[in-house]
């Protein structure tokens, strides 16, 4: 058997599932997305299973789509990456199957993101529909700060930019839910803490990670949401709010390392077993 995780970046996370893989007797290959050509019908020999780890979405996404036309299973597939990977996506895809979410809108314009905020009200969030960990958010308070941001965007040089995807802005205690999805099973979740001064929760802004246990009916939210983009491996962001839990956004190339050392559980191990279970299909 063989396995191939696909990167761009080699970080903590792609080094523990190496290791996971090699200590159950499992061949990996390390493909670097930055590197590597994808050649037409010279890609079935790459592995019995690809795990898309690149932390650029367009870059793993296009790697899936080349894969999956050569007849490579591909974990997470082009489907989810394309919905995971972009918020609006995944907020729709959401919506479309009855999954509380955040209230979102969305506009394309200056004056139709203006406009935007009296449907939504403030205050509120607006995001770059495809990015992680927290970069480029903004929380809009009042209408000045508001079209000051969104005219800055609108002269940022990528074209994603000039989509304005905004958020309700959900109280919550200074922290969010990660939820570790595989297969059909939430294996971890932890509270991500913001730092001090921030309201983002992201670790890797210094944010803080601590145990989590569901209750029953969150469990069942998340898992739901996982389904929803055919999630394999992904995190789910929730959001707890009076009316329970909120899903807030789905992470198709999640980092664990956070989850790892909070929660003591073996997330590589599980991708591992997980990998090599699909590979045998």
């Amino acid at each position: 058997m063989k396995v191939a995780i696909l990167y761009d970046r080699l970080r903590w996370e792609e080094k523990a599932l190496l290791d996971a893989l090699k200590s159950r007797g499992v061949e990996v290959e390390m493909v670097d997305a930055k590197v590597r050509v994808a050649v037409p019908g010279k890609m079935t020999t790459i592995g019995d299973i690809v795990l898309n780890r690149c932390l650029s979405h367009f870059r793993g996404l296009y790697w899936s789509a080349f894969l999956e036309a050569e007849g490579v299973r591909v974990v997470n597939s082009f489907w989810t990456s394309l919905i995971g990977g972009d918020k609006l996506f995944t907020s729709l895809e959401l919506a479309k199957n009855g999954i509380p979410t955040p209230r979102f809108v969305v506009a394309f314009t200056v004056e139709g993101a203006m406009n935007a905020l009296n449907e939504i009200g403030l205050p509120a969030v607006v995001k770059p529909v495809v990015g992680s960990w927290g970069r480029l958010l903004a929380l809009l308070r009042d209408y000045e700060h508001a079209r000051a941001i969104f005219e800055h965007r609108e002269h940022l040089e990528a074209i994603l930019h000039n989509i304005f995807y905004l958020q309700e802005y959900v109280e919550k205690p200074s922290r969010d839910i990660r939820s570790l999805v595989i297969g059909d099973e939430v294996i971890a979740s932890i509270y991500r803490y913001a730092p001090e001064g921030d309201w983002r929760t992201n670790i890797a802004l210094g944010g803080k990670a601590e145990v989590c246990t569901l209750r029953e009916e969150e469990e069942e939210v998340v898992l739901k949401a996982a389904k929803a983009v055919k999630g394999e491996v992904v995190g789910v962001d929730s959001l707890e709010s009076d009316k329970g839990l909120l899903v807030n956004e789905i992470n198709t190339t999640v980092e664990f390392k956070g989850a790892f050392s909070a929660t003591g559980v073996d997330i590589p191990g599980k991708i591992a077993e997980y990998l090599i279970k699909e590979a045998k299909r």
